[in-house]
């Protein structure tokens, strides 16, 4: 579990086991890009050096089309919009510079700028931001700079271990929303972009009363109904990301017995006809809950999409607005 430091005020993890592997895969992507580049400029066997230079660019982006694709020939009978080939490229484009600049920049490198938390603000709203599967606080660091600059509270947490259980991040859910009610008193906003969606479902389903500490619950691109890539996945979390896993039942069950009334009525729930994470698309919706579509965002790109900022700002704008 990531460790953190705070003042009561300012409370930041200062460990990140995720960011010091990215840090060692990008130096071991320079490396080899390097040598190969050198090996180039030798003259010898050329066209299988030219191979592994444009491999090792191009993967990346290949890797994102691919799932695109998948995206939309596992679509189905899934009630969104089956994506237009020219939503699939501009979500493509969208997600080729975002993943860029949170898994090379953000996350290795910025995740300890901008610390949590503001001056306590009586009567304000703090905000909750959970990231997802393979990430850390770095993800938000758009949002932390937008929110700093209006004096929104936020806290932050490094959701590990990296490839644990999704249950294991139950304790740190509950730590961070215990910081957000302490800087206003107020009960604070929650907003979880993929895996972090279920790991505040996980959170509010564990205590009966944690669903009434909560304003409000957003969720980006969060695989509720499991994901059809998550059947390749080997590590804990992604297992039980699966479509009709085990683990995604039983949280269901233990929802509805704690709020039978109607347990997902405090939530919108954001999703992309072109999600090239979580798909088919209405699996990030919930049953009962605000679920809102936007078409052409890809998984990552969608978090950063103005309509979800917007949104997040308005239920942060209005302290008597409940969820």
């Amino acid at each position: 579990m990531g460790d953190s430091v705070g003042d009561g005020r300012r409370h930041t993890p200062v460990h990140s086991v995720l960011a010091r592997g990215q840090r060692c895969l990008l130096a071991g992507w320079l490396a080899a890009l390097l040598a190969c580049l050198a090996w180039v400029g030798t003259g010898v066997a050329t066209p299988w050096a030219w191979c592994a230079v444009l491999w090792l660019l191009g993967a990346h982006p290949l890797v994102l089309g691919v799932e695109l694709l998948c995206a939309r020939l596992v679509h189905g009978d899934d009630p969104a919009p089956r994506p237009a080939w020219r939503e699939l490229a501009r979500a493509w484009w969208i997600e080729w510079g975002w993943s860029l600049r949170v898994f090379a920049w953000q996350q290795p490198w910025r995740w300890r700028r901008l610390p949590d938390g503001q001056a306590p603000v009586p009567g304000r709203r703090a905000v909750v931001l959970v990231h997802g599967f393979l990430g850390n606080r770095g993800f938000w660091l758009p949002w932390l700079e937008r929110l700093s600059a209006r004096g929104v509270p936020y806290v932050t947490l490094n959701l590990e271990p990296v490839f644990g259980s999704i249950d294991a991040y139950v304790p740190q859910i509950e730590a961070a929303v215990r910081r957000a009610e302490a800087l206003t008193g107020e009960r604070p906003l929650l907003v979880g972009h993929s895996m972090g969606g279920l790991a505040i479902r996980a959170w509010m389903a564990a205590s009966a009363g944690a669903a009434a500490r909560v304003a409000h619950v957003v969720t980006i691109g969060s695989p509720h109904g499991g994901t059809w890539l998550a059947r390749w996945s080997r590590t804990p979390n992604g297992r039980q990301m699966r479509r009709q896993g085990d683990w995604l039942v039983a949280l269901g069950e233990r929802e509805r017995r704690l709020r039978p009334d109607g347990p997902y009525a405090g939530f919108t729930c954001w999703y992309a006809n072109t999600d090239n994470v979580v798909f088919p698309a209405s699996t990030a919706t919930l049953p009962g809950a605000d679920n809102r579509l936007l078409r052409g965002r890809p998984h990552i790109g969608l978090a950063f999409a103005p309509a979800v900022w917007a949104d997040v700002m308005a239920w942060l704008s209005a302290p008597g607005r409940g969820g």
